[in-house]
C-alpha cells in the first residue's frame, strides 16, 4: 500500500505531476503500454490471462481539491480561488502551501476578539499570508494546497489529506501488484476529476472498456447531526455510508444511475467471497463513472469505494478494514466477471 506516500503528495487539479510520478514508480513493472495522454492520465494495460479479449478499465483520480493564486497584493497577501469543491467555513486558519516551491502559508481570520457578527466570512473576502511583504509572495495560477500530514491513529484507522482520492489510486496500485487476472485490465489514473470529470471523460473514449470499475473515497456520514434534539448522538435516518462498515456499492449520485445488473453482480460477488459491504443511497456528489458509463456506446460502470470521514477538508479519516474490503471486493470482480456478465438477454 503506497496510500501514505501518496496523501502526503500535492495535486491540486491540473497540476498532478507529483502523484504522477509516484504512480509510474509503483507500476511500471507490472504492467505494459505505460502512457500519460495529453490531460495528464496515466493509463496501463495488463492483459487477461482467460478471457484477454474482454477489458474492464479501472479508474481512480490523481488530483485532489485545493485552490489557485488569482492576484498578489502590494502587501504580499495572496488572493485565491477554490479548485473543486471547498466550503469556505472551513478555511480560516488553516495552513497551506503555496506554488512550485510548497511555500508555507496561512489563510488570513479576524481574531474573535474583533468580531462583533460572527457570520461566515465569504472566500473571496479572505486572504493567504506567506510572511512576505511584496508580489513576490506567489504568481497567478499558482496552485496552493492543504497542508496535512498523514499519521497512523490506530491500528485500524489513519488520517490524511486527499483520501479522495488518493485512496483508489493506492487501491489501483494494488490491484495492478498482484495481477495478472482473467480479463485484461486497463488502468486510468485520472487527472481534473474534481472540476469536472475531464480526464476520464477522454480516457474512457481512447481505452473502449467493456466494463469499469471507479475507485473512490467517499464520504462516510456516520457522524452525529447536531440538528437532531431528541439524542446528541443519533445518527441521522439514512447516513450514506458508515465508517468501517466495509466497501461501499452505489446506487446513484449526481452523476449516474448504477445497472441493475452491475449492483447485482457486486453484491453476489461480495456476498459469495464474504467481503463486508454497504450500498450508498444518498445521491449526492459523483465519480468518474458519471463521464465514464456515457462513454461509446456506454460503458457498464461498477463505483467501489471506502468511506472517509471529512473528505475535501485537510483531514480525512479512513479505516484500514474498509480499504481491504474495497481491495478484496475489485480483485474479486475481475476474477469473476466474464463476457456474460452485463449480456442483456
Amino acid at each position: 500500500m503506497i496510500l501514505e506516500e501518496l496523501s502526503n503528495a500535492i495535486g491540486v487539479s491540473g497540476e498532478e505531476d507529483e502523484v504522477r510520478r509516484l504512480i509510474i514508480d509503483a507500476i511500471r513493472n507490472h504492467v505494459t503500454d505505460l502512457e500519460v495522454d495529453a490531460l495528464g492520465n496515466v493509463t496501463a494495460a495488463q492483459r487477461g490471462m482467460e478471457h484477454p479479449e474482454f477489458s474492464v478499465m479501472i479508474a481512480a483520480h490523481m488530483d485532489e481539491i485545493g485552490m489557485m493564486a488569482t492576484a498578489v497584493e502590494a502587501k504580499g497577501l495572496i488572493q485565491f480561488t477554490n479548485v473543486g469543491g471547498i466550503d469556505a467555513r472551513i478555511l480560516p486558519g488553516l495552513r497551506v502551501k503555496v506554488g512550485p516551491k510548497r511555500t508555507p502559508g496561512v489563510i488570513l481570520w479576524k481574531p474573535i476578539h474583533l468580531w462583533r457578527d460572527m457570520k461566515t466570512v465569504p472566500m473571496n473576502a479572505l486572504r493567504i499570508d506567506v510572511g512576505a511583504s511584496d508580489k513576490s509572495a506567489a504568481e497567478p495560477g499558482d496552485r496552493i494546497a492543504f497542508d496535512g500530514e498523514y499519521a497512523q491513529l490506530s491500528e485500524t484507522v489513519v488520517r490524511g489529506k486527499s483520501f479522495d482520492d488518493r485512496v483508489g489510486c493506492s487501491v489501483l496500485v494494488d490491484i495492478l501488484r498482484a495481477g495478472p487476472y482473467p480479463v485484461t485490465v486497463t488502468a486510468a489514473f485520472t487527472s481534473q476529476e474534481e472540476i469536472g470529470l475531464r480526464g476520464a471523460t477522454v480516457a474512457a473514449q481512447r481505452l473502449a472498456p467493456d466494463a469499469a470499475i471507479v475507485l473512490e473515497g467517499t464520504y462516510a456520514y456516520d457522524v452525529p447531526d447536531p440538528k437532531r434534539e431528541a439524542d446528541a448522538g443519533d445518527l441521522p435516518a439514512n447516513p450514506g455510508t458508515r465508517f468501517g462498515g466495509g466497501a461501499v456499492i452505489t446506487l446513484a449520485d449526481r452523476q449516474m444511475i448504477t445497472d441493475p445488473r452491475a449492483l447485482a453482480f457486486l453484491r453476489e460477488t461480495a456476498e459469495a467471497n464474504d467481503i463486508a459491504y454497504q450500498v450508498k443511497t444518498m445521491g449526492g456528489g459523483g465519480t468518474d463513472g458519471g463521464a465514464i458509463h456515457l462513454a461509446q456506446a456506454g460503458i457498464p460502470t461498477m463505483p467501489i469505494s471506502a468511506p472517509c470521514r471529512y473528505i475535501h477538508t485537510p483531514t480525512a479519516l479512513l479505516n484500514l478494514n474498509d480499504y481491504e474490503c474495497a481491495l478484496r471486493l475489485s480483485q474479486a470482480v475481475l476474477n469473476n466477471i466474464t463476457p456474460a456478465t452485463f449480456r442483456r438477454d
